[in-house]
């Protein structure tokens, strides 16, 4: 790996697209090393060089994606924002912000999250439920829940959010070109769709 990272970054980032790219196009198992090598310009024997395994390199993926999307949340999320639809249109804008350096990112975590091979499955669930723990704790931990109507279920809003989560990051599926601001203009419809129906009068 240190070799790899002794490469220009704008070597490196070749690398990585095409890798995003491909394995987020076909899945791990159907993804072999020379697909990736060919996307990059490289020779195969250069990718086992850099990354040693096919799955090492997979996980050096979700590693690199994983580091970039906290990295974007430490530096720029808020606190001070209490309210819940606010903060989950604030973490949502963070998290495409993040996914920006890299344009196959969405592609590669939809297939991810999605992916069944044994050889990677273990490790994909660790982070699942470790990404899954990480959004709860930032859309509830300092949350005004005064403005919800008595009737609302705070938990059953979140499970309806990783249902919306898991739609919308299944938009992104098998595309290497991503409408960002499409996406996510009709995910702020529905947010606003949500806030008038689970809100207070007097908050709306």
């Amino acid at each position: 790996m240190e070799k790899f990272k002794n490469l220009p970054k704008e070597k490196q980032d070749t690398i990585i697209n095409a890798a995003l790219k491909t394995f987020g196009a076909n899945g791990y198992k159907k993804t072999s090393v020379n697909d990736i090598a060919s996307a990059a310009g490289i020779s195969k024997a250069m990718v086992f060089h850099y990354f040693g395994t096919k799955k090492a390199l997979y996980l050096y993926l979700i590693e690199l994606c994983t580091n970039t999307i906290m990295s974007e949340i430490t530096s720029r999320f808020d606190n001070n924002v209490t309210d819940f639809f606010d903060r989950i249109k604030m973490a949502t804008e963070i998290k495409l912000f993040a996914m920006k350096q890299y344009s196959a990112i969405p592609t590669f975590l939809t297939s991810m999250y999605f992916e069944t091979d044994e050889e990677v499955n273990g490790e994909i669930s660790t982070l699942i439920s470790q990404s899954e723990g990480i959004r709860e704790k930032m859309a509830l931990t300092g949350m005004d829940f005064s403005k919800f109507k008595e009737s609302v279920d705070v938990k059953t809003i979140m499970k309806m959010f990783t249902w919306m989560a898991e739609g919308f990051m299944n938009q992104f599926s098998g595309k290497t070109n991503v409408d960002f601001e499409g996406i996510s203009k009709e995910f702020y419809e529905c947010l606003d769709m949500l806030r008038k129906n689970f809100y207070k009068e007097e908050y709306l």
